[in-house]
């Protein structure tokens, strides 16, 4: 105990922008993590149907469809990029209060419900994401970008690990729906004070790697369109991994009607989904970040996009089976469809950042987000209609699963078959050259 405690005050004075950066992920993934578990409850308690449910996934990327490139030119032109990020992390915590009184709308809660969340998740993912994403690689150079992802992921997990166990305990002890909209209230409150200790924390990150800004104009966005035209690598890595979101995004909320309507998981149940998933990505974050060290961050992503094929497996099989099994399977192959998605989620940022012109790189991450969000934005609606479409039923929602496992297939396949014709080490110099 003595060592390990000596290796851990080792590790945090070698490492103060891991430390850092583990901090924020605690704060703005613990808060991301307590609302993610509470939307979609609390918007049934406030008389959403499937319809709203929906919404809750796909407004707030319709809204964020119009800010984005907006966005990405506004950034490209600043010098402190991170002010965006205090700017965007305030504006959630807002906005998130605003949220936590929807309850007390007497009449169309769940609409005033949807559009301040949508507000909400607008600052806090789409527009804080890109801000965030742009101002990592002035405040991490390349040779440190993979371990202070790493434990920036590990910290993210922990609490990703934690919190929804607590969301699901205190809730599902509470007997009465009133006394569970309070509850709900509260969780947005935590949510609000995670964020703004996020926004003091934050200013502790300087740039050391600082872009020099552009000057927003008509020839400035003329030559930014005509240099990310010219990067093919950027654009068929967009295309592939957009196809990849589609057959994500596909289930999102089809996922919860699975487990809320046909296997009947209560709160603590459903909580169990996010916990077993992330903790299969604990377990195996560290192998996955020592094997991006021997072959690079390409590679292993395609065993995390066939580890997700397995999720809709998961779900046929937990609607299939009674209902004292059915939930607990669906649990396990969630668990194992986890195990090596941590590879998506620590090298997809990397891998984009290997394509993207350092020269425009904000406008060019904001293309490739747009182009996410699009997907963010449609498909949960697209994947509710192809379930209404067949029927609506049980025996629907598992035709629905069995075509996103063969999509998400083919998704791992067209990944794998671009990086052997075009591996990213080989992208242009435009687009990997430093300032």
């Amino acid at each position: 105990m003595k060592n390990l405690f000596k290796r851990g005050r080792q590790f945090v004075k070698n490492n103060p922008l891991s430390i850092n950066y583990g901090i924020d992920g605690l704060l703005v993934l613990g808060a991301a993590s307590i609302a993610s578990n509470n939307n979609n409850l609390f918007a049934q308690r406030l008389g959403a149907g499937d319809f709203h449910l929906s919404m809750v996934q796909a407004l707030p990327p319709l809204v964020n469809l119009f800010l984005l490139i907006p966005i990405g030119l506004l950034i490209d032109s600043l010098v402190n990029k991170r002010r965006v990020v205090s700017i965007c992390l305030l504006m959630s915590g807002i906005f998130f209060a605003i949220v936590s009184m929807s309850a007390f709308i007497p009449i169309h809660a769940v609409y005033f419900f949807l559009l301040f969340l949508a507000l909400a998740n607008i600052s806090m993912g789409g527009m804080f994401n890109l801000a965030w994403q742009a101002f990592f690689p002035e405040a991490v150079e390349e040779k440190e970008r993979n371990n202070v992802l790493t434990f920036r992921a590990r910290m993210t997990m922990i609490v990703s690990l934690v919190f929804p166990l607590i969301v699901g305990f205190i809730l599902v002890r509470i007997p009465s729906d009133e006394g569970k909209i309070v509850a709900h209230q509260i969780f947005y409150v935590i949510v609000v004070a995670l964020l703004f200790a996020n926004l003091i924390h934050f200013r502790k990150i300087k740039s050391v790697i600082p872009s020099e800004p552009k000057h927003v104009s008509m020839t400035e966005i003329k030559m930014a369109g005509f240099r990310l035209l010219k990067n093919k690598p950027f654009i068929i890595f967009t295309l592939v991994i957009l196809f990849f979101h589609m057959t994500w995004h596909m289930d999102w909320t089809l996922y919860f009607i699975g487990q809320a309507n046909y296997m009947h998981m209560n709160e603590f149940m459903l909580s169990l989904t996010p916990v077993v998933g992330t903790l299969a990505q604990l377990v195996t974050l560290r192998f996955w970040s020592r094997n991006n060290t021997k072959q690079g961050v390409e590679r292993p992503m395609v065993y995390g996009m066939l580890g997700l094929a397995i999720c809709p497996i998961a779900m046929i099989v937990g609607v299939s089976l009674p209902l004292n099994v059915g939930p607990f399977a669906f649990l396990i192959l969630h668990a194992i469809g986890h195990l090596s998605f941590a590879s998506v989620a620590l090298n997809m940022f990397q891998c984009l950042l290997k394509v993207v012109d350092n020269e425009y790189r904000s406008f060019s991450i904001s293309i490739y987000t747009f182009m996410i969000t699009l997907s963010h934005a449609i498909m949960p609606i697209v994947g509710v209609a192809v379930y209404r479409a067949l029927g609506g039923h049980v025996d629907a929602l598992r035709y629905t699963f069995a075509i996103l496992f063969v999509l998400r297939i083919v998704a791992a396949g067209l990944w794998l078959l671009w990086l052997n014709k075009t591996p990213l080490e080989n992208a242009p110099p435009s687009s990997t050259q430093a300032h």
